[in-house]
């Protein structure tokens, strides 16, 4: 968690005429979000989708697969505005937030210059797949 936005960071930097895009939860986001002020600083002109559920994703999806819906320590509370947050550190923020929306939500990011952020809201037990169990072989991947 937090490695996608820096990571980013580090191959638009290597890669200026490529288009890359992060996709990170916002639990993900939220340990290293001050790093939008070095994506306006220095002109890195990537784009990052916030998969926005309210949780800290991965954490819960395990807790909710493998540990009967036991989950601890993975709900969110108060997070900012993803949207105000992008701005206030000089970046463009958008947010999506109807699935009908998306593939226009994706494109005007993508045309947009300069450092993007958006935020898609996605309900809050959205899973990510496929996934291999702790201790499994790739052959028993979940999902």
């Amino acid at each position: 968690m937090g490695f996608g936005l820096p990571s980013a960071m580090g191959a638009k930097a290597a890669m200026p005429d490529t288009d890359v895009v992060c996709i990170a939860g916002d639990g993900s986001l939220i340990m290293t979000c001050q790093e939008l002020a070095t994506c306006v600083t220095e002109d890195i002109p990537m784009k990052t989708f916030i998969m926005n559920n309210g949780y800290l994703g991965m954490v819960r999806q395990w807790q909710e697969l493998f540990w009967e819906k036991r989950y601890s320590s993975v709900k969110m509370g108060a997070s900012p505005d993803w949207v105000k947050l992008a701005e206030a550190f000089g970046a463009t923020g958008m947010r999506i937030t109807d699935k009908a929306e998306l593939g226009d939500g994706l494109k005007s990011a993508l045309e947009t210059p300069g450092p993007v952020v958006v935020d898609v809201v996605v309900t809050a037990e959205e899973n990510c797949y496929p996934m291999i169990p702790a201790g499994a072989a790739a052959r028993d991947m979940v999902g």
